[in-house]
């Protein structure tokens, strides 16, 4: 199972929300390539580079962040926020993102995200499951599409997509545990996926239940901030 540590963006710094809510917003660290640093010294190799602004602007924003990072280090990193256009996805893919992430783009124009996924393959494009009481939510959180879990995934893993980052919102950023439930039901339903679990990991025994549940990642933020997870030992869990 592989740890992929989150950094989030607005303004250029390094930050987290509480539950999607820009308002409740705490930053972390001016400079996001020294966080990334300190997480490759540590042994990590792959990152989740997420651009709030851009998730809010429904356009790309913060890509000069991704070049800096993908520059600097060799972190295999995955990018998401507001990528709605090819434009939006040629500038990722130009910057350094190894993968993306879309997901309001593959509820409000799924002919658009097939086409990527038709474009750049499977091992490109990840779909980004983020939920509320199991059902899909989109455009930075902001908005219920009232569209089922299981048949968005179903939608997706039919026409060929092979990873899927799946964020229970109720759990991101609160430290009170993941959703091991709703990604064991997933399992169940789509045993050959590639699932990364995101959202509410607090330690390194839920590490261990994931891993039980052969999901293929954890996106960790908030716990290796706030210093709940010890970013070297996570590492050396990856590796095993």
């Amino acid at each position: 199972m592989k740890i992929i540590p989150a950094i989030d963006i607005i303004d250029g710094k390094c930050v987290r929300l509480t539950q999607g809510d820009y308002a409740q917003k705490k930053i972390y660290n001016e400079d996001p390539l020294e966080v990334a640093k300190g997480f490759e010294d540590a042994g990590i190799e792959n990152l989740h580079l997420v651009d709030l602004d851009g998730a809010k602007a429904k356009q790309i924003i913060n890509y000069k962040v991704l070049e800096r990072i993908a520059s600097n280090t060799n972190l295999k990193i995955d990018f998401g926020g507001g990528l709605k256009s090819d434009k939006d996805l040629n500038i990722a893919f130009e910057s350094g993102a190894n993968q993306i992430t879309g997901g309001t783009v593959a509820v409000k124009n799924p002919e658009l995200f097939l086409s990527w996924l038709e474009k750049y393959g499977s091992e490109k494009i990840i779909l980004g499951a983020d939920v509320k009481n199991e059902k899909i939510a989109i455009n930075g959180w902001q908005e219920e599409s009232g569209i089922e879990l299981i048949d968005f995934l179903k939608k997706y893993t039919a026409a060929g997509i092979e990873y899927v980052i799946c964020t229970d919102i109720s759990k991101d950023g609160l430290l009170q545990g993941t959703a091991l439930d709703l990604y064991e039901k997933i399992k169940t339903h789509f045993p050959k996926l590639k699932l990364i679990a995101s959202g509410g990991i607090v330690g390194m025994e839920e590490l261990e239940e994931l891993q039980q549940l052969e999901v293929h990642g954890a996106i960790i933020g908030k716990a290796i901030y706030e210093g709940k997870i010890d970013i070297h030992v996570a590492a050396g869990f990856s590796s095993q």
